[in-house]
């Protein structure tokens, strides 16, 4: 299952950038262009899920593939290194919500400020110039005119991080922590589990997800409000 998703999300992502790169009209009183931004938004986050549950070797047992689909995904999401994204975690799962950890901004609490520290700190050089050759690519080679480049490709990347930032990192391990988020220091959201998947993959789920690190994303809602393991590692 774990692989037929991520194909899937891939997939989806795919046909759909297609489709809306040559065939959905950019205007700012075009309704159908906000509506298939907000959809490709949902997908680019999507991607990174699927990254995410590769660093967890959860999408594959065959570490290959595993692997693959990870480095696969987020380069899709925006040219991000699979190896400093798969350290990175690992350390926010050891030491969530203290100064150890890569994701928790000590400095502030402020969500643009924390969430501005976030993006730095995963951005390099190759992403940029990787995404700068793929942009020129769709101009130049395929063609596609540089408005929609920006309103279907750049804006929905950046909405993905927002989403992913608000419901993955901000909201579950802001100050303060109480004795109710326990050792890993992670709230859940207290919503449906039709929120949870529309809000960011079940990802809101997040105490659940550091209490089952190996679980994937599509079964966070089978253990919701579960207590993990004592002795649950980073895997």
């Amino acid at each position: 299952m774990g692989i037929f998703l991520a194909i899937l999300i891939m997939g989806l992502w795919g046909v759909h950038l297609y489709y809306i790169l040559f065939f959905v009209e950019v205007s700012w009183i075009n309704p159908w262009m906000y509506l298939h931004l907000m959809i490709q938004a949902y997908l680019y986050t999507g991607l990174f899920i699927t990254g995410h549950d590769a660093m967890h070797r959860s999408v594959s047992k065959i570490t290959w593939v595993n692997n693959s689909i990870g480095y696969i995904s987020v380069f899709l999401f925006a040219g991000m290194s699979y190896g400093k994204l798969m350290k990175n975690h690992w350390d926010h799962h050891r030491y969530p919500g203290t100064e150890k950890d890569p994701d928790f901004y000590v400095k502030s609490q402020n969500f643009f400020v924390w969430w501005a520290a976030f993006v730095i700190r995963y951005a390099t050089l190759w992403q940029f110039l990787a995404m700068a050759l793929i942009f020129n690519a769709f101009k130049y080679l395929a063609g596609v005119d540089p408005s929609a480049i920006v309103v279907f490709w750049v804006i929905p990347a950046v909405l993905g991080t927002f989403q992913l930032f608000f419901f993955g990192t901000y909201i579950p391990h802001k100050l303060p922590h109480t004795e109710e988020m326990g050792k890993h220091r992670a709230r859940t959201l207290k919503q449906n589990h039709l929120w949870a998947m529309a809000s960011c993959y079940f990802f809101g789920y997040h105490n659940e997800h550091h209490s089952f690190p190996g679980l994937p994303w599509w079964q966070l809602h089978k253990v919701k409000n579960q207590p993990g393991p004592d002795n649950s590692s980073i895997l």
